[in-house]
């Protein structure tokens, strides 16, 4: 094979039916475990003394707690703003799919994982009074991160492997 042969070889598309596999089930699957889990753990910890349980002692507890903002509770209160900016994410994402412009399976899946946590956090502000429910509670004595769900977790997971694949793709896939 030629240099430009493997060069236009390594620009094609991805396969449909790859793309549809890689995106869709992370996207689904991801919005489906971050709104069951939110939903198990509230329910359980609405019976719980104190609404908190450890998990792990010293480093990991499950906890009621409600972020009215976006990440470390910046935009406290913007609600609508933050709706606005999570539908048009989640449309964009949705937009780059279907246009077929992404070429890495790993890129592909990534925005899979994005898309689920835009997508469950979305339906909190949505459904929820506007705030987005947490209740993953990670610390090390009195040091605590902001507490957080799973579609935090996703987005972070999403952004993660879009920054190893561009550190790591050839400069005709970027």
């Amino acid at each position: 094979m030629t240099d430009k042969g493997a060069s236009e070889n390594s620009m094609q598309r991805l396969a449909w039916s790859t793309a549809i596999l890689l995106f869709w089930p992370a996207a689904i699957g991801g919005t489906i475990l971050d709104l069951w889990s939110k939903h198990a753990v509230f329910e359980w910890l609405a019976t719980v003394p104190g609404q908190q349980v450890v998990l792990i002692e010293g480093f990991l507890n499950f906890i009621l707690a409600e972020n009215k903002g976006a990440a470390f509770s910046i935009f406290q209160g913007w609600r609508g703003f933050l709706v606005l900016i999570s539908a048009a994410a989640l449309v964009t994402e949705i937009v780059i799919f279907f246009t077929g412009r992404v070429r890495d399976k790993l890129v592909m899946f990534a925005m899979g994982c994005t898309a689920g946590g835009i997508a469950g956090n979305l339906y909190d502000r949505l459904f929820h009074g506007g705030g987005v429910r947490d209740f993953i509670d990670v610390y090390v004595g009195p040091h605590h991160w902001p507490t957080f769900n799973a579609a935090d977790s996703l987005l972070c997971i999403g952004v993660g492997l879009i920054i190893i694949s561009s550190l790591t793709s050839s400069t005709e896939k970027k």
